[in-house]
């Protein structure tokens, strides 16, 4: 079963990354998770698998809207 991801959350990892965060910004989702540490920056890419048995808590969501594009509006000329 996989736990809803979005672009923008802040997730807590269960081990500690070599710069001392625990706290992870997901910045890509696909294939592959990318995360960025909130601590020193670094980037990383994760198969989701390993992401979701990686993950301890969510500290934020992020917005669920951002990951959409907008709606298509059409513009009809008037009689």
């Amino acid at each position: 079963m996989s736990i809803e991801i979005r672009v923008g959350d802040v997730v807590r990892l269960r081990k500690r990354h070599p710069c001392g965060g625990y706290e992870w910004t997901v910045l890509r989702l696909g294939a592959d998770i990318g995360i960025q540490c909130q601590t020193c920056g670094r980037r990383v890419l994760l198969t989701r698998r390993q992401f979701e048995r990686r993950v301890k808590a969510f500290v934020r969501r992020g917005d669920p809207a951002s990951g959409t594009a907008p709606p298509l509006t059409v513009s009809r000329p008037e009689p």
